[in-house]
């Protein structure tokens, strides 16, 4: 992957530049003689009368919303004079090539920032899951697979057990070490039907050890989750924490037929 600053980013500056151009300028002059006055006066976007100040605001509000990601990074007041250097045919302090070049350094910049930072978080998520996980296989009740998977019986059903190229129906919630909650099948309403070939490592092991009509709750590992690729709802290195219930074992539609 190129290490560019996304083109959506330019396109934001210049238009949060374009809405705080027209900030600047004075409302339009509103008489009260008209119908068309009268309807401005009764606007329902106070101080924003005109359709164009109205537009005007909205990209502004959505522009600043997605801006203020990198707002230690950017001056507006300074792309303000670009703008309108750029609008009013004015000589630019530098050149097209030269900006490009800049872009590209800063999006060089920002990558590898934001590189550090999931490092960083990857590594204090990492100490302390696994420091979790040791206190925890010491509790009773808890056990540990020789993977490091670790689970808990909530209740043991009497039906047989998915095997490793099986699917599932389950009822299930994912959550992280702090209780944040970031994934659950009863909020949706029903149960999630799965292959155990297509879920995380952690999962298709601990499915494999319940039988039909079971709830267990898993500790999974970061190695045996997403690691450092995790989304950005987990986080990097992160232990997870699932409840499951497994309703039944759904064969592969090979098999079924």
């Amino acid at each position: 992957m190129k290490p560019t600053l996304r083109p959506a980013l330019l396109a934001l500056a210049t238009l949060l530049a374009v809405s705080a151009c027209n900030a600047e300028k004075k409302p339009v002059e509103v008489s009260g003689s008209g119908p068309a006055d009268k309807a401005a006066e009764t606007s329902a976007y106070p101080g924003l009368p005109t359709e164009k100040q109205q537009v005007s605001y909205a990209i502004g509000m959505a522009m600043g919303k997605q801006l203020s990601e990198i707002k230690d990074e950017v001056d507006t007041d300074t792309v303000v004079k670009a703008l309108r250097t750029q609008m009013s045919g004015g000589k630019a302090l530098i050149t097209e090539a030269q900006a490009q070049q800049i872009m590209m350094a800063f999006g060089q910049k920002m990558q590898a920032k934001q590189i550090a930072k999931m490092m960083e978080e990857a590594k204090a998520n990492l100490e302390k899951g696994e420091k979790f996980l040791a206190e925890n296989a010491k509790k009773p009740g808890v056990m540990t697979t020789a993977s490091g998977l670790q689970y808990q019986i909530i209740t043991q059903g009497k039906g047989p057990k998915p095997a490793a190229n099986d699917g599932v129906k389950v009822d299930y919630k994912g959550s992280l070490l702090d209780g944040t909650e970031f994934d659950s099948s009863y909020k949706r309403g029903e149960p999630a039907v799965l292959p155990l070939q297509g879920v995380i490592p952690g999962w298709a092991e601990g499915l494999q050890l319940m039988p039909v009509g079971s709830k267990y709750r898993f500790w999974i590992p970061a190695k045996l989750a997403y690691g450092e690729q995790a989304p950005p709802v987990i986080g990097p290195n992160q232990v997870l924490v699932f409840e499951v219930e497994l309703h039944d074992i759904v064969k592969p539609p090979r098999q079924a037929e």
